[in-house]
């Protein structure tokens, strides 16, 4: 009768703090005493996003991986992305921080980084019928002025469109970025007429048009000066280890060195993650 008493306060609990909003942690290997705790902050997938209740994401299959390697548990908690950085330098309550976190001169003050495991290279796809103007073989952000542009709510390259409407380049020129579900979606919102463009990353566009003759993809890029000083929209993705977590830093770093090995179609296991946790594979 005791137990069923606990179980039934636990169960309550559980609906209560859902209810209220409060974060639902996950640990690796199911231990809530974990031996590390890596940060995060969700949804942004395909790298983490909630799944039946559950964290999944590329960046949880890299933790699952060094906690199988260390032979440890690691606990995943979704907290503030802007908290993440202290609070790993801190080293109280997190010894690592996975949440598409991109490398930067003061941020590096703080943690330590691994090896970059994935670029956001960003490209628009557009109906080859109705291109945005091209500059040689890419567009620039100002070619999307005044336009509808669709990407997957949460996306780096969702983020990108409404940081370049909110402070740069597309600020007060009547352009529009409209969230959509998936990057499917976008695509298909193309078609439809709903939305004038799509921007998403190199792997996910490439796949995308592959599949449909009416589309086309080029990378986006900011201008520079001239034309051969263009640069592109991208910035890389590292994990964020507490400095005197270096046995931490090791593992992560040697798994990530091997799942950035090439195959024979000069993919990664980081690449077809990214395809997986996006429902966009072949098989």
């Amino acid at each position: 009768m005791h137990k069923l008493k606990h179980a039934i306060i636990i169960i309550l609990f559980i609906a209560v703090t859902i209810g209220m909003g409060v974060s639902v942690f996950f640990s690796i290997n199911g231990d809530s005493r974990a031996d590390y705790v890596v940060e995060t902050n969700v949804p942004f997938a395909p790298f983490e996003f909630y799944e039946n209740r559950k964290i999944v994401g590329v960046d949880v299959d890299i933790v699952d991986r060094v906690a199988k390697k260390l032979n440890k548990t690691i606990q995943i908690k979704n907290v503030e992305f802007d908290v993440i950085i202290d609070n790993v330098e801190a080293g109280r309550i997190a010894d690592a921080g996975a949440a598409g976190l991109t490398i930067t001169p003061a941020r590096e003050e703080k943690v330590n980084f691994t090896i970059p495991y994935y670029t956001s290279v960003q490209y628009v796809i557009f109906n080859h019928n109705y291109p945005p103007s091209l500059r040689d073989d890419h567009v620039v952000w100002e070619s999307l002025a005044g336009y509808t542009i669709g990407s997957q709510i949460g996306s780096t390259g969702y983020l990108f469109v409404d940081d370049e409407i909110e402070n740069g380049v597309l600020k007060n020129t009547g352009t529009v970025v409209k969230g959509i579900d998936s990057h499917q979606l976008a695509v298909d919102a193309i078609n439809s007429h709903i939305v004038d463009f799509a921007v998403a990353d190199e792997l996910v566009a490439k796949f995308l048009v592959e599949k449909n003759p009416d589309l086309e993809a080029l990378p986006l890029y900011y201008s520079g000066p001239t034309r051969e000083e263009d640069y592109p929209v991208e910035e890389s993705y590292a994990i964020a280890v507490n400095k005197d977590r270096t046995d931490l830093l090791e593992a992560f770093n040697e798994v990530l060195a091997e799942m950035l090995v090439e195959d024979e179609q000069g993919q990664t296991e980081i690449d077809k993650l990214v395809l997986k946790y996006m429902w966009l594979t072949n098989e």
